[in-house]
């Protein structure tokens, strides 16, 4: 399982409704694309639960390497995203963990990221944040939430999509305007590695 988030930032006074548009008449498209496990359409709207910048910033959850590198390098989908808004840097993480809540719909989406310590040792550090994304699942309006690793900066970033507007703080908020599930039921809820 691998997390994947591109974050493209658009001028203050950018019409929002012209990102609304290309949701709309383009997110289908991954409505059913191999290796896909979920992908969230998220922007956040200067002004807006705190966003102090307009960006459009989609976040991925693949269950299959291969579905991700045909994505990124095989002209299957980032090409559009390249054409219209120059190339952006793709930032990437292992997945650790899947859960899926009760909700069946999304809204909002948060992004929590957090480092581990220098000198910690990586399987243990990792234990509490296991332990919290099972009971953020386990919450009211949790759609879906899942931690995954960046082993270069040994950073933790825990997402999740929620079904009306989550009362968290210390998190990046986003609105949901579509979301991809072409193979949600292929992201077992647990740790990655006990599948």
């Amino acid at each position: 399982m691998y997390a994947m988030q591109y974050e493209i930032t658009l001028p203050a006074d950018y019409d929002m409704a012209i990102i609304r548009h290309r949701v709309a008449t383009r997110g289908h498209l991954l409505d059913d694309f191999d290796g896909l496990g979920v992908k969230a359409y998220l922007v956040r709207e200067r002004g807006v639960d705190g966003s102090p910048v307009n960006q459009y910033a989609p976040f991925y959850v693949w269950h299959r390497v291969a579905g991700m590198s045909r994505f990124l390098l095989g002209g299957a989908g980032f090409q559009g995203i390249v054409d219209s808004f120059g190339r952006p840097g793709v930032r990437h993480w292992t997945g650790a963990a899947f859960h899926r809540g009760t909700a069946t719909s999304a809204t909002a989406a948060t992004r929590h990221t957090e480092p581990i310590p220098d000198g910690a040792d990586p399987a243990e550090a990792i234990k509490p944040a296991l332990d919290e994304l099972a009971e953020t699942a386990a919450t009211h309006g949790v759609h879906s939430t899942v931690l995954a690793v960046d082993p270069q900066a040994w950073e933790l970033v825990r997402f999740t999509l929620w079904e009306g507007t989550p009362e968290v703080k210390g998190h990046l908020h986003y609105q949901v305007l579509h979301t991809s599930v072409p193979h949600l039921d292929e992201l077992t809820d647990g740790p990655a590695w006990s599948r």
